[in-house]
């Protein structure tokens, strides 16, 4: 499998992105980067411009884009602006052509939170006509979409891979695809065995040590390679990012990366 880290979770103060650990997780060995894709549609064409060629003088791609939406862009409820949404979706596009991506995560909870008073299976409704949408924008791309579920700590809708697969599968869509989060599906105290039910669906990995959200260790007392068997069985071996936090970044980028390919036996 091919291990990346998310740099926005290790990011430091005045850098949204995390860009400023690009060197350094490039030179820990990891095989390409995850960037913050909101933030990165922030940057005006000259910051966007000097950061892919920093990219491309790290080493290593950025592969994968999370933070699809931001919270200002609403998905969800009576104040959906369409217009405004696809022409971010056309900007974000732009965007991670221009960086190479193959992969665009979509959890945003802030955007497709369900609005108080608003009808869970009518938002539920508009996130799948969203994702309909996108998919046409993106198949000419060689883009996949991959929907995070994310636990009910952060948002209130899409919670689990059950519910994941659901969406994924109503959908119905080539290029929607689904994410699997070590860290979510423990929050929710989810059973691995609905890895077995996603063949097919499985693009892309987060994981961290669900006791605090750290970097994995080798002596955290979780049992990554349970967890890497079990995606295996799934018939998946593609990408695995990091997407945790750390006091100690220079170290546990390090450690992480063993631990990682530790469990990838």
């Amino acid at each position: 499998m091919r291990i990346g880290c998310c740099a926005n979770m290790v990011r430091q103060i005045g850098d949204d992105i995390g860009i400023e650990r690009l060197e350094a997780i490039a030179a820990a060995g990891y095989d390409y980067i995850e960037l913050p894709l909101a933030q990165m549609i922030e940057l005006c064409d000259e910051e966007f411009e000097s950061l892919t060629v920093r990219i491309k003088k790290s080493g290593i791609c950025c592969e994968v884009c999370n933070n699809f939406f931001p919270s200002s862009i609403i998905l969800t409820g009576n104040s959906v602006d369409q217009r405004l949404t696809e022409r971010y979706v056309d900007i974000a596009l732009e965007r991670v052509k221009k960086l190479g991506v193959s992969i665009i995560v979509f959890g945003s909870s802030e955007a497709k939170n369900v609005p108080e008073g608003f009808e869970y299976d009518s938002a539920w409704k508009q996130i799948v006509n969203l994702l309909r949408m996108i998919n046409k924008k993106i198949a000419k791309h060689k883009i996949n979409i991959v929907i995070e579920p994310l636990c009910k700590a952060e948002s209130n809708i899409v919670n689990n891979t059950r519910e994941g697969l659901k969406l994924t599968e109503e959908v119905n869509r080539e290029h929607i695809k689904l994410l699997v989060d070590f860290y979510h599906m423990n929050m929710e105290k989810e059973d691995m065995c609905i890895l077995e039910e996603i063949t097919g669906y499985l693009q892309h990995i987060h994981i961290a040590n669900p006791n605090g959200r750290v970097f994995p260790r080798p002596d955290d007392g979780v049992d990554y390679k349970e967890f890497f068997r079990n995606i295996k069985q799934a018939g998946y071996n593609g990408r695995v990012s990091i997407e945790a936090y750390t006091d100690n970044f220079e170290q546990d980028i390090i450690t992480a990366l063993e631990t990682m390919h530790a469990a990838d036996l």
